[in-house]
């Protein structure tokens, strides 16, 4: 299905301040279709001087009129005139007596989408509401509230006064809807309707008397602890002062807010606070970042404690007197580095996922040691990129390519000059990775059979599931291709 970008760019009639405007209402199309009871669709001007629906929002407390989605579809011929119309004048269209719509009665209203004011004004598509007559039924205080609500944003749209790019984007879970909790207040903060769930969540937190009289900002006031440290926007969200979003906490109760101001003409006349109990997501979310913060602390002490494992292994090969001992345990005290770099790369994150390209540049480092050696001068190259790989991937493979370096530069490159070249190539199906290097080859074409070669296959073919080929021939240096398949990892 198309987004709501594809279909306003393909038509190419808007600017990127218009497509911007269209997203932030399109983002409150739920809240307008529960407030109306109605369904609510965003139409814009094609080039052929029809009108293309771009957004359906349906009701949540009320049956809805299309059981198909109408995207894409251009205007049906009993609505385009009332659409033109309110798009030409800029006026909010009534339909004049009942329209029928797959034999169900139905009232038709067209909204012009404006946005900016004065000389500056400019109609960027039509919001219509379509309300099932057929379900009408006398309707509640609740019902009347909210339709209330529903036609003062209504008349806000059609005077570029809402949506507000100013409010914040991107809400955090759990934002409030209408049916979680409404609560309507003047110009001067008095609550003058609350809904029943917004009485609710107000009631948890310890508030045990009526809403609606009293004054938002004191009733909170009156029920966060003098203690408890207070978003500082508390106070504008609850006097309706600012389109914002905040979080308010009591009794163990939080009930996420956001306030939408409402204007008359730029005059304002009120504000819709609303209100959900978010307690448990807000606990969930909690658990998470502490699950978050508990394994980065992991990673960082395996590091540390790698690091110290790799420093003992260093005073042990200085204080040795065999060169054999000696060589082993500078071997082992590589490669456990090589695996606290994954570590340490994981540890400054959230996700257990690492840029193996930054690891393996580290990697590298290790390896300039024994290209310091006497008489071997060598000079590492990497092309290509490795990409993102999970934690699993990463350690036995940056373990792996160390082997693999390592013995590029101390057997292929012993006792002269050359360069050490790794090539990675990535696809959505594996990894391929060439190391080749410009020393003496492989002696009478053999691969040795060392404890390096064999930490190398086991670590290639067991762990990661990948093949590994050793390529040359004595004099002719050395290529080893590896390849691994990513078969659940995205390229």
């Amino acid at each position: 299905m198309s987004t709501l970008s594809d279909l306003v760019h393909s038509q190419g009639r808007l600017t990127d301040v218009d497509v911007e405007w269209l997203h932030r209402l399109a983002g409150d199309g739920q809240l307008l279709a529960d407030l109306a009871s109605a369904d609510i669709v965003i139409w814009i001007e094609t080039a052929d001087a029809s009108f293309t629906a771009v957004t359906h929002s349906r009701p949540s407390g009320a049956a809805t009129l299309f059981y198909r989605d109408i995207v894409g579809e251009k205007v049906r011929p009993q609505w385009r005139t009332q659409v033109h119309a309110a798009f030409e004048s800029a006026e909010i269209v009534d339909s004049s007596s009942p329209d029928w719509f797959e034999e169900t009665p139905t009232r038709v209203r067209a909204v012009p989408i404006i946005r900016g004011s004065g000389d500056d004004r400019v109609v960027v598509g039509v919001l219509t509401r379509h309300t099932n007559l057929g379900e009408a039924r006398m309707p509640s205080r609740q019902q009347i509230s909210f339709d209330e609500c529903a036609n003062d944003l209504f008349r806000m749209i059609s005077s570029g006064e809402f949506p507000d790019l100013a409010a914040p984007t991107a809400p955090r879970r759990g934002a409030p809807r209408a049916a979680d909790g409404l609560i309507r207040i003047d110009v001067d903060g008095i609550t003058t309707f609350a809904s029943p769930n917004a009485l609710s969540a107000f009631n948890r937190m310890g508030f045990d008397d009526e809403l609606e009289g009293e004054s938002l900002a004191e009733v909170t006031t009156r029920i966060v602890p003098p203690s408890r440290q207070v978003d500082e926007s508390l106070p504008v969200v609850v006097t309706g002062r600012a389109p914002w979003r905040t979080d308010m906490e009591a009794r163990g109760v939080t009930v996420s807010l956001r306030a939408i101001p409402l204007k008359d003409h730029g005059t304002r006349i009120g504000a819709i606070v609303l209100c959900r109990d978010v307690s448990e997501l807000r606990h969930q979310e909690q658990e998470l970042i502490t699950k978050d913060a508990t394994i980065r602390e992991i990673h960082h002490r395996v590091k540390n404690n790698l690091q110290t494992v790799a420093s003992l292994l260093r005073i042990q090969a200085r204080r040795t007197h065999s060169d054999e001992a000696r060589d082993a345990l500078t071997q082992a005290m590589r490669r456990v580095e090589s695996i606290a770099v994954v570590h340490d790369t994981l540890a400054s994150g959230l996700a257990q996922t690492v840029d193996f390209d930054e690891v393996f540049d580290r990697v590298l480092k290790l390896v300039a040691e024994v290209a310091a050696a006497p008489n071997t001068r060598a000079r590492t190259q990497r092309e290509g990129r490795f990409g993102v790989l999970p934690s699993e991937y990463a350690t036995p493979l940056a373990l792996a390519l160390t082997e693999v370096v390592t013995n590029a530069v101390e057997h292929g490159l012993a006792g002269q000059e050359g360069v050490v070249s790794i090539e990675a190539f990535r696809t959505a199906e594996s990894l391929r990775v060439i190391v080749s290097d410009t020393g003496h080859g492989l002696p009478e074409g053999r691969v040795g059979q060392g404890l390096g070669t064999q930490i190398i296959r086991t670590l290639i073919q067991g762990e990661l599931s990948g093949s590994i080929e050793w390529k040359g021939a004595e004099g002719e240096g050395t290529e080893v291709v590896i390849e691994i398949p990513l078969r659940w990892i995205k390229a």
